[in-house]
């Protein structure tokens, strides 16, 4: 008996911190549709006339960042004034880069959009906050238009594959995805690579089953479940910009941007996997990203 609550209790704790996250989520849209019927508010999601209730929201995330996580947030001096594309490791759930966002609001008052899956505006009772918090499709006019407006775009070329069948070696799975890169270059806007250190610490996909990735595949839903929550010591890095070049071909960008997904060495011209390699320790390891919330040399 002893035995069994005991395994009862830990697949609960590994599995109540995403829904609770998810249950904050819903929450939020909750209390965005009460905002608006209160004030009668019919302006564009976009406009500034949200940004009180944006900057309610970002403190509610920020303050469950410093708690649970540690969160800390480096490099933001690396963000261009202008527009640019933030290109970002995309782990299991994304929470760490919700935390970048509430972050970046408070402190720069900047809102930045986010490319999100096709699946995300399937999602039921989320409308709203979607558009409050400007996540957009990833659409060639869509973000061009956004960068035109002057804000900074954020997409994780893994998408929705990388958080599913990436694991705790960090491993980048963009595949063929230039879009972004072709872009920036469209839009004459620099790229910014981002990564958060120990985000596959935090929350985990089980190992890859072949049944899962073919179900993934030809449905593009994700039907594997996290797990995790630990409140292991979140840090994302913000890296230098990859500035606009007109005389760099799109398979050039690319390549500066994610070339060598498996050296994990210093040498590497690689932005985003360079930022993995200075910052993770690589396999991941639960243990030493809990330490690290007590690692007072690092802040």
């Amino acid at each position: 008996v002893i035995i069994g609550s005991l395994a009862i209790s830990a697949i609960l704790v590994f599995f109540i911190v995403p829904l609770t996250i998810v249950f904050f989520i819903y929450l939020t849209n909750i209390l965005l549709l009460i905002y608006q019927r209160n004030n009668e508010l019919k302006a564009d999601p976009l406009s500034d006339v949200w940004n009180s209730v944006r900057k309610s929201i970002a403190r509610f995330w920020d303050i469950y960042a410093r708690i649970w996580h540690g969160y800390e947030l480096h490099g933001v001096e690396n963000l261009p004034e202008g527009p640019g594309i933030l290109v970002y490791y995309h782990g299991a759930i994304p929470i760490d880069y919700l935390y970048f966002l509430s972050r970046l609001f408070l402190w720069k008052k900047r809102l930045c959009l986010s490319v999100a899956d096709h699946f995300v505006f399937r999602l039921p009772g989320l409308k709203l906050l979607l558009e409050v918090t400007g996540v957009i499709p990833g659409t060639r006019e869509e973000c061009l238009v956004a960068l035109k407006n002057g804000y900074l775009v954020s997409i994780s070329p893994g998408g929705v594959r990388e958080a599913l069948f990436s694991d705790e070696s960090y491993q980048l799975m963009w595949g063929n995805r230039k879009g972004f890169a072709q872009v920036a270059l469209e839009a004459k806007v620099p790229i910014i690579p981002m990564y958060t250190q120990n985000v596959r610490e935090g929350y985990r996909m089980f190992k890859e089953r072949r049944f899962f990735r073919q179900l993934y595949e030809s449905t593009r839903l994700p039907f594997t479940p996290p797990y995790g929550g630990l409140p292991v010591k979140f840090r994302t890095y913000i890296g230098k910009p990859i500035p606009y070049d007109p005389n760099i071909t799109t398979e050039e960008l690319v390549e500066k941007v994610c070339k060598g997904k498996f050296l994990f060495s210093f040498q590497t011209k690689t932005a985003v996997q360079a930022l993995i390699s200075k910052h993770q320790t690589i396999p991941g390891n639960i243990w030493k990203a809990l330490l690290e919330r007590f690692d007072k040399r690092r802040k």
